[in-house]
């Protein structure tokens, strides 16, 4: 039930983000975004060392 709520809270607030501060939002995604790339670019080089 606690899940259920949090979960519809976080929904809300992720609406209202976007819908009233949609250049914030766009940074806040686009870091998001670098940090998931430099993770995988990371990943990629650590099993290409360990290959070589």
């Amino acid at each position: 039930m606690v899940k259920k709520v949090l979960t519809w809270l976080g929904v809300a607030f992720l609406i209202f983000f976007v819908a009233f501060r949609p250049n914030s939002a766009a940074d806040v995604f686009k870091s998001l975004g670098g940090g998931l790339v430099d993770i995988a670019s990371g990943f990629g080089e650590f099993f290409s060392n360990l290959v070589a």
